[in-house]
């Protein structure tokens, strides 16, 4: 649920700052986040058992907890694909593109990363640009957990004001720290013992020969992993934690097969809970023979085979869901065609290319602020509606397959198409130039050997021996 400008309260904007703090729940957020480091829902189980018909945790029972990273697996592959190689990030003006590259330095890749990550894990992540004390243009990413977002209205998504709070400590105490950046400038609140904050400072975004001045438009950019804003972890949580249980359960009963199901006959003992007590703890009861007592054992093995089955279809519905690849298929063969591959990659594909509009218009909105800070530092007046964004996904090929397209495309088209082209080519120019320095050394060693050849032929003949 978006917040609107027109909820907003700015005539009380102390209340308004607690309220909303109050009110907003990060957690689902930090899920994705947990399930990205392997802390996934199997870690907190635990394993029950009822004495005297009230419920207790049976801390002498065995109890694996398996977790398998599904999630990181497949957002890696995403992030991977769409971002392994850096995308190009062009505009019409050429002066722009220029400044645009030494701008965005050599970080800037890293941070693209860690935005698509971030916001395959939480929904959304946000990238904060700023001028720094030195007059540099610099930029920083924001956890989404921190930032409260307000827009101007349900369709129109301009940022009319950005709320961020963190923990700070203040005198030694921890308390919550909250900004409210709009378009002319920031104001810094504190937490106060009685829950209501205290304006602490106002500022501008960056200071212009010693003035505090504001960019214009509130300084954060929002890099969405979707339209909805929804984490990949949404659409196979459920089946991530079954195959935790499934798989967690079965370590169980191989852990225990050994630990039998017991028969009482005649038990001479005090109760049933007595005989489980003696059972968890020692491993072994005494009976009464004269009683007639005794003890027989049951065991059963579990079904492997129908859990085998089950993992297997659970394995195959998480790539399925999460839209991913899954690198131990065999439908393809050893070495799958071009078309295989491009099916294979279908989904992730699909996946891809979602996040990849969200971010192609986040990083627009990203090169304003570029364009704004050329501006003022006097480097020119730039359009950033002229920028294009042109990702080079990862895609696995065959490189047998493309290598033989382009032998028979000799003659058909160009020699520099067809090197663009070849799998084991990064830079085509670059192999072009190194293709004409070979011929040219092929040139001048025929002209050698031909010299030779001449040299050799023209000389003295030696006289055949008598």
């Amino acid at each position: 649920m978006k917040l609107l400008a027109e909820n907003i309260d700015e005539t009380n904007i102390n209340q308004t700052i607690a309220d909303l703090i109050a009110k907003h729940d990060p957690s689902l957020m930090l899920v994705g986040v947990d399930y990205y480091n392997n802390d996934t829902r199997i870690k907190g189980r635990q394993i029950w058992y009822y004495e005297d018909g009230q419920k207790q945790v049976d801390r002498e029972a065995t109890n694996h907890r398996v977790s398998h990273n599904w999630h990181k697996l497949l957002v890696d592959q995403k992030v991977a694909y769409l971002l392994g190689r850096p995308p190009v990030i062009s505009a019409e003006d050429e002066q722009f593109a220029e400044q645009l590259n030494v701008l965005l330095d050599e970080t800037w890749d890293d941070r693209l990363q860690e935005l698509a990550k971030n916001a395959s894990n939480k929904g959304v992540e946000w990238l904060m640009p700023y001028i720094d004390a030195a007059g540099n243009f610099r930029y920083i990413i924001i956890p989404a957990e921190q930032c409260i977002p307000v827009y101007e209205t349900d369709y129109e998504e301009e940022l009319v004001a950005m709320l961020r709070y963190y923990p700070a400590v203040v005198g030694g105490e921890t308390k919550t720290r909250a900004e409210w950046w709009t378009a002319e400038g920031v104001s810094t609140y504190i937490e106060t013992e009685a829950g209501v904050y205290d304006l602490e400072s106002e500022d501008g975004h960056f200071l212009l020969n010693g003035t505090p001045m504001g960019w214009g438009r509130v300084p954060f950019v929002e890099f969405a992993n979707n339209e909805d804003r929804f984490a990949d972890l949404k659409y196979y949580k459920e089946q991530i934690d079954v195959y935790d249980i499934i798989v967690s359960d079965l370590a169980n009963d191989l852990t225990d097969v050994q630990k039998l199901i017991f028969v009482l006959k005649g038990y001479g003992g005090q109760s049933l809970s007595e005989f489980l007590q003696n059972l968890r703890y020692y491993r072994a009861i005494q009976v009464d023979p004269e009683a007639g007592a005794g003890v027989e054992t049951l065991s059963a093995d579990p079904p492997i085979t129908a859990i085998d089955s089950f993992l297997d279809r659970l394995e195959e519905n998480i790539f399925l869901f999460g839209q991913g690849v899954n690198v131990k298929t065999d439908k393809f063969g050893s070495a799958p065609s071009g078309i295989a591959l491009k099916f294979l990659y279908s989904l992730l594909d699909l996946k891809s290319n979602i996040m990849a509009r969200r971010f192609s218009v986040a990083i627009k909105k990203f090169c304003w602020f570029a364009a704004k800070y050329l501006e003022i530092k006097g480097a020119g007046t730039f359009d950033p509606h002229g920028v294009k964004i042109t990702y080079n996904k990862s895609l696995l090929i065959n490189d047998l397959e493309l290598s033989q397209i382009a032998a028979s495309s000799m003659g058909i088209i160009s020699q520099e198409t067809i090197v663009a082209h070849h799998p084991w080519v990064d830079d085509a120019q670059a192999e072009m130039t190194r293709l004409q320095a070979e011929q040219e050394s092929k040139v001048d060693l025929s002209r050698y050997l031909q010299e030779g050849d001449e040299q050799e032929s023209g000389g003295e003949q030696p006289e055949a021996g008598v």
